[in-house]
């Protein structure tokens, strides 16, 4: 039984206080942008964006964690990056190809699939601790959603 509690969970490299701090500004990063989808009534609103946030910051904690395990200990074990980007990228992309449609012959959803992206985008780069990149494109998000909006009157997106 001690073998199986022992084995059962695992000490993470990162102080949790600082996995859980990622995880918590993901999560209010992603309802800032995905307040302003709930805001003009667009699908993929609020809980959408913070989930997609929250989800890739964990993919990203998760793969510095991995790193870390001590059943690699005196392994070198190499992590690509890319392919933990190409691996959320397509995730999200599918689920914002979903968002997107043609109603009565005008294409909708296209802003909402791209603010998904960008969230998926925002939580990388929380999780793996690069909270200023995240902040700064949580801003210009809502600068691009909320007063570029202003610009285009009559438009749907």
């Amino acid at each position: 039984m001690d073998e199986f509690i022992e084995r059962f969970g695992q000490t993470t490299w990162l102080p949790f206080s600082v996995i859980s701090a990622r995880v918590l500004l993901a999560t209010l990063l992603g309802a800032v942008v995905g307040a302003e989808r709930e805001w003009r009534n667009r699908p993929a609103g609020l809980r959408t964006h913070i989930l997609v946030c929250v989800a890739t910051a964990v993919i990203a904690i998760l793969a510095i964690e991995i790193t870390h395990l001590h059943v690699f200990d005196g392994q070198e074990v190499a992590i690509d990056p890319l392919r933990l980007i190409e691996a959320t990228t397509a995730g999200v992309a599918f689920l914002a190809a979903g968002i997107i449609f043609v109603s009565k012959g005008e294409v909708q959803g296209l802003t909402t699939g791209a603010g998904m992206w960008l969230a998926g985008a925002i939580g990388l780069a929380v999780g793996l601790g690069f909270w200023q990149i995240a902040s700064l494109a949580t801003v210009l998000a809502l600068i691009v959603l909320g007063v570029l909006q202003l610009v285009q009157v009559g438009k749907k997106d």
